[in-house]
């Protein structure tokens, strides 16, 4: 674990940012968001997580993953990329789908065209520019999507309640390209060499750490950074509380919601189970798990993105 920077606060302070160093199509950025949903739910306005995206790979044709051999052609880096994304699901709970997963092309060769996307979003809205990056993350692993190509990044803003026009030619014309290498300048100057890395800031004080990490070693490090003053806030699992997470944030994997409320399998199976009975909740299948939605009732209208469905 690297450490960076530590400095003495001499103000109280009682917000922790945790800056994430990701690309939206790494598997264990994907694994880290049930990590970061619990953050949200236990530190509440005492965390605040933002992104930097960090371009994973320029060009597949010229990059190489040596441990999971990725790398040079596209059609065997996709196939070996799926098995490692669902050995990877293996751990983090997450959903993957590998059946016709198509990640690169020879003409679609990078992942920057998701890492521009996302900076073209922030400049509409900082809150939908999250929500559209989880439907990056979403569509490239659990829907095997291949989401850079324009016109499936398109669909996803759309979900997301973007503003189409703008954003195409903010992806296009030439200002997110322009955020995106500041982006990869900050990535550059903070050492953050693999994906996912975490920048954790506190006053004055900052602390990088590399790769995956479970939500203990965050509580651990956010304890020691603001030297006990920022402290979780456990929540109990009900019906009340999970229903509001769920809503919160649109969708969950099943182990987001057990990870955030620290259930056992039983007890997340009895609480889902009761909450599917009484129609207050339905289930999506994604790839070898499935997301869980709340119920949406014959022609609800979202007055986000405009959509009515039925």
């Amino acid at each position: 674990m690297l450490l960076r920077g530590l400095i003495m606060n001499t103000t109280r302070n009682t917000i922790i940012e945790i800056i994430e160093f990701t690309d939206p199509v790494c598997t264990w950025c994907w694994g880290s968001e049930p990590v970061l949903r619990k953050l949200e739910t236990r530190y509440g306005e005492q965390v605040k997580i933002s992104y930097i995206m960090g371009g994973l790979v320029q060009d597949i044709m010229s990059f190489y993953d040596s441990h999971n051999d990725i790398g040079g052609d596209p059609d065997r880096s996709n196939m070996n990329i799926a098995k490692h994304w669902v050995e990877a699901s293996e751990r983090h709970g997450m959903p993957v789908k590998s059946e016709g997963f198509k990640l690169f092309s020879r003409e679609h060769p990078s992942t920057y065209p998701q890492n521009i996307a996302y900076k073209a979003a922030q400049m509409q809205d900082q809150a939908l520019a999250n929500k559209f990056l989880r439907r990056i993350r979403e569509a490239s692993a659990a829907e095997a999507r291949q989401t850079n190509i324009t016109e499936v990044l398109l669909e996803l803003a759309s979900e997301a309640g973007l503003d189409i026009a703008r954003f195409l030619d903010d992806f296009t014309l030439g200002p997110a390209q322009q955020a995106f290498e500041q982006d990869l300048a900050i990535t550059a100057k903070s050492g953050a060499r693999g994906f996912p890395s975490f920048l954790l800031k506190y006053g004055e004080k900052e602390m990088l750490i590399r790769g995956y990490k479970r939500y203990d070693e965050f509580k651990t490090l956010i304890g020691h950074l603001s030297g006990g003053e920022v402290l979780e806030r456990p929540v109990p699992a009900n019906e009340e509380t999970i229903m509001a997470f769920i809503t919160r944030y649109g969708s969950a994997a099943p182990v987001e919601i057990q990870t955030a409320f620290d259930l056992s399998n039983d007890d997340l199976k009895t609480m889902l189970d009761l909450l599917l009975d009484k129609q207050l909740l339905r289930k999506q299948v994604a790839g070898n798990g499935y997301f869980i939605l709340p119920k949406v009732s014959a022609a609800a209208c979202d007055p986000a993105n405009g959509v009515c469905s039925i």
